[in-house]
């Protein structure tokens, strides 16, 4: 019996059947540029550079901020993500001035993409999906690998990686400050580049987004808890590669829950799963993992922007054909809903009339697995 989304998740990779790219032992490419640190065996890990077997310009490949929003197909992002080879050297986590870290911090710091010629050990096989990292292709521990041009890193990102008495926290968000995107940020926290001098160390791909994420989230929530909240309903909504995003906004005090159903992916299961946070916040980790913070941080933007705080309600759903691609796909769905026009409420019930005829599950069923959908306040919208 499956009993958390994680066990499920588990379940849904294992009967993934998507064939990997073939390459040889020996590749040459143009990197987006892309880089992965992997998390098993902590602190020592596999590093190394993701590189198609393609030249020219192919920073699209790794570019989430990007593939939404110019109308990209599922079937695109897979085709971008399983051409990326990953190249494999065990390091420890410390060693941020290893040779090796350094060549992929000239990568993780590029502005464009960088051609390189990798040499593995054996020949790269299999694949990777992930419903919190973006996929890729096969890999392979390397016996090296060379950069064939002398990479343009980005101004911003090079500033804060030679600035040695600038804390990490403060990197993120003055980086995001000056418009550098998220992914980005990301990719370079994770190969250490950022932090007061001999405190840097490597962060696995995996924690360094749900990283970037919280911290945004954060710092916005605390310019959000300072404006007057909302006097009435809004609701944003999107389709995006199979799945179902309503985003409603309460005219209360921040308070935030991620509500997400998996219908029919694996089979017939209808699984459903939430995590939530008061005005006061959250202290353990969502155990629906990062998506709850990918999602914040989007809802957060979108009240900055609007300068009013409110309580916020996202309701999720996967349906058949649904492929896990990465906690980009939930940010990057709900800045989406946020540049359409939201429909406007001046009940609950009637938000949620609307909502429930568009949900696959009943409206009951969010109801009795939400906090805040039956909170004190709500509960006579049900009747």
């Amino acid at each position: 019996m499956i009993t958390g989304k994680a066990a499920y998740l588990n379940r849904l990779y294992a009967k993934m059947q998507i064939r990997s790219v073939e390459v040889g032992k020996s590749i040459s490419g143009a990197s987006p540029p892309s880089v992965f640190v992997g998390k098993w065996n902590y602190p020592k890990v596999f590093v190394g550079p993701m590189t198609p077997q393609l030249h020219g310009d192919t920073q699209a490949m790794d570019l989430p901020e990007e593939w939404i929003k110019s109308g990209r197909t599922i079937q695109d992002v897979i085709n971008f993500r399983l051409n990326l080879v990953r190249g494999k050297e065990l390091v420890n986590v410390k060693d941020v001035n290893a040779k090796p870290v350094r060549s992929l911090q000239e990568v993780a710091l590029a502005k464009n993409s960088l051609e390189m010629d990798v040499e593995f050990k054996k020949k790269p096989r299999g694949v990777f999906f992930h419903e919190d990292v973006q996929p890729f292709g096969p890999s392979a521990l390397m016996k090296e690998f060379r950069l064939n041009e002398n990479a343009k890193w980005d101004v911003n990102l090079e500033k804060a990686h030679y600035d040695t008495d600038l804390k990490a926290r403060d990197a993120i968000i003055e980086l995001y400050g000056k418009g550098v995107v998220v992914s980005a940020i990301q990719k370079a926290l994770s190969i250490g580049a950022f932090g007061l001098e001999g405190n840097r160390k490597l962060v696995p791909t995996r924690w360094s987004i749900t990283a970037a994420d919280d911290t945004l989230s954060l710092h916005l929530l605390e310019k959000v808890k300072e404006y007057p909240a909302l006097d009435h309903y809004k609701l944003f909504e999107v389709k995006t590669f199979n799945n179902y995003f309503a985003i409603l906004f309460t005219p209360t005090p921040w308070q935030y829950e991620f509500l997400e159903a998996f219908i029919s992916v694996l089979g017939n299961e209808q699984m459903l799963f939430s995590d939530w946070e008061s005005y006061n916040g959250r202290k353990e980790y969502a155990g629906i993992g990062g998506c709850y913070y990918s999602t914040r941080l989007a809802v957060l933007e979108k009240l900055e922007e609007l300068g009013r705080q409110a309580g916020v309600i996202v309701f999720r759903e996967s349906y058949p054909g649904y492929i896990p691609t990465g906690v980009w796909l939930v940010r990057e769905s709900v800045r989406e809903s946020f540049r359409k026009k939201p429909l406007e409420f001046w009940d609950m019930q009637s938000a949620l009339k609307y909502v429930s005829r568009k949900l696959w599950l009943p409206i009951l069923r969010y109801k009795e697995k939400s906090v805040l959908l039956r909170q004190s306040s709500l509960t006579r919208f049900f009747g």
